[in-house]
């Protein structure tokens, strides 16, 4: 039991660095930008919210895991956002094995049990092959979408973004888990690209 707890607090602990994460994507009011702890958290809100925008067979519960878990890796790794250097850095394979290696250290400081079982669900997610991950995916999209739109362009200014670079990188993964989502924030975000 002790050894279990020690595990168990040893990530709990780790996990707290993920508060000091920054993201590129600021708080809605464009006052900072918003540290990946908090970007987990509003996502496991966002599921709770817009579960109504889920596919047949979604599990809400599981999609909350997932995103409490998803960012996790950036504690080794940073956030790599996907709209930087054409968004080849976001996808490549470097940054994959990277991400993967954090994944083992991370996970592994839990008890096996754990670790295997929250490991499955990072892949899950990663893999964005079931409709329970393609639904998290399409959360982790939308919520940068929503900030940008909120701070006044955020950073599509930043990295100059077009309205087809935003359709293909995000609007597409947002399309696969949640249709109906992508269609009413595609009508909010293109006025911004004018």
């Amino acid at each position: 039991m002790t050894d279990r707890l020690e595990q168990q607090f040893a990530f709990l602990n780790e996990a707290d660095r993920l508060k000091h994460v920054l993201r590129a994507t600021t708080l809605v009011d464009g006052s900072r930008p918003e540290n990946s702890g908090e970007h987990s958290w509003h996502l496991a809100l966002y599921a709770l919210v817009l579960a109504d925008q889920a596919g047949p067979g979604v599990d809400i519960n599981r999609v909350i895991r997932m995103l409490l878990i998803h960012d996790l890796v950036e504690i080794d790794v940073g956030d790599v956002p996907i709209h930087s250097q054409n968004g080849q850095a976001h996808a490549s394979a470097e940054t994959q094995a990277a991400e993967a290696k954090a994944a083992d250290r991370i996970f592994g400081l839990l008890p096996s049990d754990l670790a295997t079982n929250l490991r499955a669900l990072w892949e899950e997610f990663e893999a964005a092959a079931t409709p329970d991950a393609r639904f998290a995916k399409s959360l982790d999209r939308v919520q940068p979408v929503m900030a940008n739109l909120m701070s006044g362009g955020g950073t599509w200014a930043t990295y100059n973004v077009t309205f087809d670079q935003l359709e293909a990188r995000v609007g597409s993964k947002i399309a696969k888990g949640a249709p109906r989502l992508w269609d009413w924030v595609k009508a909010k975000a293109q006025p911004w690209f004018g």
